[in-house]
């Protein structure tokens, strides 16, 4: 028998600042706790969109994550409304309970209502001189259907 083929997550091709990311995207629960950890890299023009069913005070850490990254959280209409520069934190100890753990992590909140963020390469939001108050395009309609209604893999053995 082969061995069942990798779930490939699904993507979105999103233009930010005139350049074009394909993103993961994290429209589950499952998919929105899981993110970016363990990644050793991201691509140039890589990273994930998460899309969540309402908007909402949000607030993203860095648990499992092995590369810095950057954070955009984005409201309801698709405009930027916080920047964070999130820095990779030590690893969990062997010895250290996972509560201890967690409780150590610093959080990035997102300061108003948002429904999607967005994880980039670190040095992205720099790079592309991004902003609060800036709109990213997307088909907002489409994406918030995904997250009431999450994409649901093939069915069949």
């Amino acid at each position: 028998p082969t061995p069942p083929t990798p779930k490939v997550p699904p993507k979105e091709k999103v233009t930010i600042a005139g350049e074009l990311f394909e993103l993961e995207l994290a429209v589950d629960e499952k998919a929105r706790q899981r993110g970016l950890m363990e990644r050793e890299s991201i691509d140039e023009h890589g990273g994930m969109l998460f899309v969540f069913p309402e908007s909402r005070w949000r607030s993203f850490w860095m648990k499992n994550c092995l590369v810095d990254i950057d954070l955009l959280f984005l409201d309801d209409r698709g405009r930027i409304v916080r920047l964070h520069r999130m820095k990779a934190e030590p690893p969990r100890a062997d010895d250290e309970p996972e509560a201890a753990y967690e409780r150590r992590l610093k959080r990035y909140p997102s300061s108003r209502r948002a429904q999607l963020a967005i994880e980039l390469k670190a040095g992205t939001i720099d790079r592309l001189k991004l902003e609060t108050g800036r709109t990213i395009e997307l088909d907002l309609d489409r994406l918030k259907k995904l997250a009431r209604n999450p994409i649901s893999p093939p069915s069949g053995p």
